[in-house]
């Protein structure tokens, strides 16, 4: 994408040579400065940035895009120098927002925030979630720079060169805005220091493929590469026109970010909780997020205006200053954790109605992707919160999550298992998703039941068991309920409760179908897609002489 690198040159170049401070050697240190670069298909300026530093050698740079070189299309954590992936364009605001918020009022910190955004991506919603986001709670600590340079990679943004357009729109949403030439060093550097007690927008007007006089302003050159002969024609213009190649070094940073630890993050004390006394898991998770909180004050709560029903008020309750308010804006909430969680500067526990995390997949996908550790609750799932609505009911959130490579899905079954699924979730890598429920059921383990990812409870067992039966959730209870019924009759089954859905204890399902003549049986409260048995998606093909039934949503 040499076009969208060209338009942002003396941006860069400004950032990283007048305006950032941090340590070249030491790029994830905790006082540097941060920068976001949201228009990640111009990752061989950053990469240009880096190299002039010193941080990369120059001769690397001619391994872009190569399979065995970091140096890949997009920004990703593999580089030192990268905090969050972005390529899916209109995310890297948010997770600035996240990483601004974290610096002003977590670590209160000096250190200061920079996103680059390319003028197409502000098509995107959730742009604009991060633009209210970071008004609302006054982040001055966060500036983001919008590259106009017209062209999208079709046609042109729909505002083209309106850069009064921009400036209006950004004031609206309480930033302080700014509009530059994005080619002039002196409007740049001007821009870069006016501070004001609210983020800083500058809109800078420039012109994709600049220098280069062949494509500069025109259409068609998206993400296309030069062709060869006019490749050595213009790098030989840009190299006659360098007067000085003096190595420029950034200034460094004030080192006052605070050190932390967020390592082995244990619960104050035992869960309190009585055998047969009803707790809605919903609740239990809130209870537990509020006594983790005690255990390390880098743990923080996020929520998108649900606290009351996800419980998460319990931890706002008694943690005030660290729990974030993200309000209806989902997208944006999953972005801020993931911003809030880089460089290990927090442990991100965000929560809302377990269907409304399917608007924000794309965030969740990026965030396995930028190698985010971030927890997240999802309530009122399943068919269980009844007359709310199908709109309400989380139904694809199980096979959603199962999808994304390295996340790990609880599915707790009362309130003993569910504050071990906020213990294990606040010290496992990954994405972490606990799948709460509305109704209130009885509480079935003792306090001190030790739970581990990918180990399954046999919660009820004799040696006259006919068929093995897979409940979770509210359908545990449903497949413990139904068993008594049967026991009257004399029909006895095995039941599981698999505590984690991914992984799946495929082990204790398989010895124990084979112990009851072969025969399994899910209740499952999601769609079909999301399916549970011995190999986690089809059940039937995998294990001959296993025979499993199912009852799910269709």
């Amino acid at each position: 994408h040499p076009t969208s690198c060209c338009s942002a040159a003396e941006i860069m170049s400004v950032l990283f040579f007048h305006t950032m401070r941090y340590k070249v050697q030491d790029p994830r240190n905790a006082s540097n400065d941060r920068f976001v670069l949201s228009k990640g298909h111009a990752a061989p300026i950053l990469y240009s940035v880096w190299a002039e530093a010193g941080f990369l050698q120059e001769a690397e740079l001619l391994n872009l895009r190569k399979i065995d070189s970091i140096l890949e299309g997009h920004p990703v954590p593999r580089q030192a120098f990268t905090d969050v992936a972005t390529g899916s364009l209109g995310q890297g605001l948010g997770a600035a927002c996240g990483m601004a918020y974290t610096g002003k009022f977590f670590d209160r910190a000096s250190y200061r925030v920079y996103c680059l955004l390319g003028d197409g991506e502000l098509s995107e919603g959730s742009v604009w979630e991060a633009m209210a986001f970071a008004g609302f709670y006054k982040l001055d600590n966060l500036v983001a720079i919008i590259d106009v340079n017209r062209l999208g990679q079709s046609d042109p943004a729909p505002l083209q060169h309106h850069v009064e357009i921009y400036q209006k729109r950004c004031e609206a949403f309480g930033w302080h805005a700014i509009i530059v030439d994005g080619h002039s060093v002196e409007e740049l550097c001007k821009a870069f220091g006016q501070a004001k007690h609210q983020p800083t927008a500058i809109i800078a007007k420039t012109f994709k493929g600049k220098g280069i006089s062949a494509v500069e302003d025109k259409e068609s050159w998206h993400g296309k590469p030069l062709p060869k002969n006019m490749a050595e024609q213009v790098i030989q213009e840009i190299d006659d026109k360098i007067q000085n190649k003096k190595k420029l070094s950034p200034a460094l940073p004030e080192e006052d970010a605070p050190v932390i630890n967020i390592r082995n993050i244990k619960m104050p004390s035992p869960p309190t909780y009585k055998v047969g006394e009803k707790w809605a898991t919903r609740k239990a998770y809130g209870v537990a997020l509020a006594k983790l909180g005690h255990a390390n004050d880098r743990v923080i709560a996020l929520d998108g205006d649900t606290k009351n029903s996800t419980f998460a008020e319990l931890f706002k309750k008694e943690h005030p200053s660290r729990y974030i308010e993200c309000y209806i804006a989902e997208q944006n909430m999953v972005s801020i954790a993931v911003g809030c969680t880089t460089r290990d500067r927090t442990v991100a526990f965000a929560s809302t109605f377990a269907t409304f995390f399917t608007r924000a997949f794309d965030q969740i996908r990026m965030a396995a992707i930028s190698e985010s550790n971030i927890n997240l609750c999802g309530s009122h799932c399943g068919v269980s919160i009844g007359e709310d609505g199908p709109s309400q009911m989380g139904l694809e959130d199980l096979c959603m999550f199962r999808a994304v490579p390295t996340a790990t899905v609880f599915y707790p079954s009362d309130a003993v298992a569910t504050e071990k699924a906020v213990e294990i979730a606040a010290n496992t890598k990954g994405i972490c998703f606990i799948r709460t429920s509305r109704p209130e059921n009885p509480v079935i383990y003792n306090n001190n039941e030790d739970f581990h990812i990918g180990q399954a409870k046999v919660v009820l067992k004799s040696k006259d068991d006919q068929v093995t039966v897979i409940g979770a959730g509210v359908t545990l209870h449903e497949a413990l309920a139904a068993a008594e019924q049967l026991r009257k009759e004399r029909i006895f089954i095995r039941v599981i409760d698999p505590f984690t859905i991914k992984p799946l204890d495929k082990k204790t399902i398989l010895e124990n179908a084979r112990a009851t003549k072969g025969r399994i049986i899910t209740v499952e409260d999601h769609y079909h897609e999301g399916e549970l048995g011995p190999e986690g998606h089809s059940p039937h093909s995998c294990y001959p002489g296993v025979e499993t039934s199912q009852l799910l949503l269709t």
